[in-house]
């Protein structure tokens, strides 16, 4: 669970400021499961400077509740998460500064976007806040606003999730641990996970994947590991500590993500399959595939050039389509095209209704 953030604050000197406005959008990897937005008064002067920027006063913050007020619904909301903001270091301190003044220590793991985005957006024009969401074709209203940019930044995290095919994130972040039995444990893991379509990650306790299932069902397909009592399943079932998900969308999806993590991962008891390059080409040879996205109004999109699927993900504006380089920014860039071309054209030979769109390099 991750708790993505955006904090204004008076400005002034350092571990001096205080914070005058706070976001947080409580985010399960899917959707925003919670969320609290205030005005905060810091109990003393803003910097003229960040009057100007943010367009908060000290007016506006009279009647504001101060932070003692609303620490405890900050800590509710960020209670199991691994806090998430652009510029994560500075939104972190500003918080760990606040509870301090309040004799609490607070502590909580953090990702920032900044560096993910200088990782996973290489080419990107730039990593401040409103070039880099611009340049994905991400909507930001009320710059400088702490909702405003909290929300951009669950897009560009939703996206950037999508686009960490080795799963560095998830790997990288404590996400559950469990020290009672393994029955209790396993129990807990198939209550995470939903009945829906997608594909599903066991970690050990150093966070690395060990295992990927997919599934129409994932909750069912998680069921029948844990059911399995082979050499090979109990040790699956003692390491794992932790589970993730990741919703499909749709059955080619399902088994792009799938296949292609596995080739790249190579998780410790996954059998891997051998995939034979398909010798017929593409009836087309520069093409965009579109399926069923995730949630409504979104949509799957796979990009074909020069008969290779060279890149996929997941689109819910027209504007992002409408320009076939800011779609490569947005899409995942395949490097096993063998994989999935086979997978591509088998779908192509078995489906009747697609929508295919072509395009000219």
């Amino acid at each position: 669970m991750y708790a993505i953030l955006d904090i204004e604050t008076t400005g002034g000197k350092f571990n001096e400021e205080g914070i005058t406005e706070i976001a947080i959008y409580q985010f399960d990897g899917q959707s925003v499961t919670d969320q609290f937005i205030s005005l905060v008064n810091p109990e003393q002067p803003i910097q003229e400077y960040v009057v100007k920027l943010t367009g908060i006063s000290n007016k506006m913050l009279r009647n504001a509740p101060k932070f003692h007020e609303v620490a405890k619904r900050i800590i509710e909301i960020t209670e199991n998460c691994t806090l998430v903001a652009h510029n994560a270091s500075f939104d972190y301190r500003m918080l760990k500064l606040e509870f301090k003044r309040l004799g609490y220590e607070y502590e909580r793991d953090s990702i920032c976007t900044v560096d993910l985005s200088k990782t996973l957006l290489p080419e990107a024009p730039s990593y401040k806040l409103g070039k880099l969401v611009k340049s994905l074709g991400i909507p930001l209203s009320d710059r400088h606003r702490a909702n405003g940019d909290a929300l951009a930044t669950v897009q560009l995290f939703k996206l950037l999730l999508v686009k960490d095919i080795e799963k560095n994130i998830i790997q990288q972040s404590i996400l559950y641990h469990d020290n009672r039995n393994i029955k209790d444990k396993l129990n807990k893991f198939i209550e995470e996970v939903p009945s829906a379509l997608g594909v599903f990650y066991l970690l050990d306790d150093k966070q690395r994947v060990i295992f990927i299932g997919k599934g129409k069902n994932m909750k069912q397909e998680l069921t029948r590991v844990f059911l399995k009592t082979s050499k090979r399943s109990q040790k699956i079932q003692k390491n794992a500590t932790a589970v993730r998900y990741e919703l499909a969308g749709n059955n080619l999806f399902l088994r792009l993500k799938f296949y292609l993590e596995l080739d790249k991962i190579n998780p410790k008891y996954n059998f891997k399959k051998q995939f034979k390059p398909k010798l017929h080409p593409f009836n087309n040879s520069d093409f965009i595939l579109y399926e069923k996205g995730r949630e409504i109004e979104e949509q799957a999109i796979i990009l074909v050039e020069n008969h290779e699927v060279r890149y996929f993900g997941y689109t819910n504006l027209a504007y992002q389509e409408q320009s076939l380089e800011r779609l490569k920014k947005i899409l995942s860039p395949i490097e096993n095209t063998t994989i999935s071309n086979v997978l591509v054209k088998n779908y192509l030979l078995k489906t009747n209704r697609v929508k295919l769109e072509r395009f000219t390099p």
